[in-house]
């Protein structure tokens, strides 16, 4: 396990906290560290921690108001089969919010959790191997 002092924390605001660690914890390999739903539970994958907060948690009542909407943010987890995943996905009954979109680096996806958060799954693109020079 990844040190706490290791970990990078993101938070998500959710509306319900139950829902949002069954979602990252049985669909994306995230591990429960705290529980305490319905305030609040952190769940990490390696070195990220998501901290999920729920209405009555301080985090969300911290947030004012005007920034209160979503952005185009999301949490990026790379993948090594991308089209596997999806399939795993789509059969756990899950919807993606894009269409899989391909460019320089890779591949991606967008799905969003049960608050509406997104996550980004990534393939990054498959570099053939670079010759080697001799001396």
């Amino acid at each position: 396990m990844t040190a706490p002092d290791q970990l990078v924390g993101v938070r998500y605001l959710v509306d319900d906290v139950q829902a949002a660690v069954d979602f990252y914890t049985a669909h994306l390999g995230f591990t429960v560290q705290s529980n305490v739903a319905p305030a609040f539970a952190d769940v990490t994958r390696g070195p990220l921690r998501l901290l999920l907060s729920g209405p009555t948690s301080s985090g969300a009542r911290a947030t004012p108001a005007d920034a209160a909407t979503g952005g185009r943010n999301r949490v990026h987890l790379i993948v090594s089969d991308l089209d596997a995943e999806i399939d795993r996905l789509r059969t756990a009954g899950l919807s993606f919010r894009s269409e899989l979109v391909t460019g320089p680096g890779g591949r991606q996806i967008l799905l969003a959790d049960p608050a509406g958060n997104l996550v980004e799954l990534f393939e990054a693109a498959r570099r053939p191997p670079q010759p080697t020079q001799s001396s």
